[in-house]
């Protein structure tokens, strides 16, 4: 049972300069997605900050999105957003599953995500968490992007080959020599 029960939220924080942030959107249920895009603009715009939205073309495809953004791009932060509802299969689980853990180790490598897929039971559980006006659940991931935005500024400038990615000159390509010898 959905509840609109009152949490507490942080204060909204606040930037000197703007931040600029990517929405990522599974659009599979394009109402719910159309919710959750809303209400994350909103809270971005609340902010003064700048956004783009592309669409991918499921959950499962939001992380390697952000993930492309990253390395080519030069967004402050991310909100991923999409909607998984039960069904018969354990489809379900792995979709679930597997974009919370994509997003969780592109934030254990630095990146500022809020995550705002939806895995709901069904139908009616996604529509009342998605609406802007309701829980609101977009305004919500995109808030928590902010707000880990807010500490990397606070914190200084990011660091290379911090967490799980490794640093420019430690990949290694099949069959190339290793150590400073190479060629």
């Amino acid at each position: 049972m959905a509840s609109n029960e009152t949490h507490y939220t942080l204060p909204r924080p606040e930037f000197d300069k703007p931040v600029k942030m990517l929405i990522v959107v599974a659009p599979y249920y394009k109402d719910i997605a159309d919710q959750l895009v809303q209400g994350a603009i909103a809270e971005i715009e609340a902010v003064g900050g700048f956004h783009e939205t592309i669409e991918v073309p499921g959950a499962l495809e939001v992380p390697s999105a952000i993930g492309i953004a990253e390395r080519m791009s030069n967004f402050d932060g991310y909100v991923a957003l999409g909607c998984v509802i039960r069904g018969e299969t354990t489809h379900y689980d792995t979709v679930c599953n597997d974009s919370s853990r994509g997003l969780t180790l592109l934030g254990l490598q630095g990146l500022c995500v809020g995550n705002g897929i939806l895995t709901v039971e069904n139908y009616e559980q996604a529509r009342v968490r998605a609406e802007a006006a309701g829980q609101n659940k977009g305004g919500g991931a995109a808030a928590a992007a902010l707000h880990l935005i807010a500490l990397a500024r606070r914190w200084g400038a990011s660091r290379k080959g911090v967490g799980f990615v490794p640093s420019r000159d430690e990949f290694q390509i099949a069959g190339e020599p290793k150590g400073p010898n190479r060629a």
